[in-house]
């Protein structure tokens, strides 16, 4: 079905691999129609609780692929605002709507728009030897893909401005203490960690997630007496779920919950 990159599901995890190793996983045109559509096929299979996104190589994702936005530039000038609202900015919504967790495995170098995408995600386990690169003020352009978005939040103003400006490869222990990964891996473990946290996420009650992953996200726009009421809302929905029942009548017969994802 797919090109540029490759997508199993196994275990009830989506796993999707960007797959153009030749070029360290750049993002042309094809690929960002291809992973917008794994996205929300993910979405739409019910047999999908998790997701995995990660790269084929050396690289997670080295970013915009210049050399075809070069080439389809007319009179010398890039169509970035297109490039960026039709290409990036569907993935980077479709990423944040997806009502199931997702999991970046940044394996290799993170850079640009790959490393926005990687950002996007809900969780990130970082190959030790990876480093995360923003990339664009090396070629005198702004972050894009939600990147000002997801670097204002996930550290602060004063470091973001310094890894936007500097431009210099943030290593994979930095990278954890600035708070953009949640875990380091060697390795020679990482492929296990990715497997074994994705299904961990897959196991999880997915519909509870998915509530959660919206409340967040709504967290950090609303204010506190709009998100008490938003709780109490979605604490009904999520307490007339099947699994809420499964962990409820687990809890009283002290067994282990197996959540069904409903």
């Amino acid at each position: 079905m797919y090109e540029t990159l490759a997508y199993s599901l196994e275990n009830s995890v989506a796993t999707i691999t960007l797959n153009r190793p030749d070029v360290y996983n750049a993002f042309n045109g094809q690929l960002k129609k291809e992973l917008l559509h794994a996205m929300q096929e993910s979405g739409k299979n019910d047999a999908v609780r998790a997701v995995v996104l990660t790269g084929n190589g050396k690289a997670f994702s080295s970013g915009q692929d210049l050399k075809e936005a070069m080439s389809m530039s007319k009179n010398g000038k890039i169509d970035f605002q297109t490039m960026v609202q039709e290409g990036y900015n569907p993935i980077i919504r479709a990423m944040r709507d997806l009502p199931k967790p997702i999991l970046a495995g940044i394996n290799g170098v993170a850079a640009g728009a790959g490393l926005a995408i990687a950002l996007a995600a809900d969780m990130r386990i970082m190959n030790a030897e990876a480093r995360l690169v923003e990339g664009f003020t090396g070629i005198a352009l702004v972050p894009d893909s939600g990147g000002t978005y997801f670097f204002a939040r996930m550290m602060n103003y004063p470091r973001a401005f310094e890894f936007i400006a500097l431009n210099e490869p943030m290593d994979a222990p930095t990278a954890l203490q600035m708070g953009l990964v949640n875990r380091i891996v060697a390795a020679a473990d990482f492929t296990n960690a990715v497997n074994a946290m994705s299904e961990r996420l897959a196991a999880a009650p997915t519909k509870t997630l998915g509530i959660v992953k919206s409340m967040l996200q709504r967290a950090m726009r609303d204010s506190l007496d709009d998100i008490l009421n938003l709780e109490a809302e979605m604490q009904e929905i999520a307490g007339n779920s099947e699994d809420c029942a499964i962990g409820l009548m687990s809890f009283a017969t002290k067994q282990a919950p197996i959540f069904v994802g409903r």
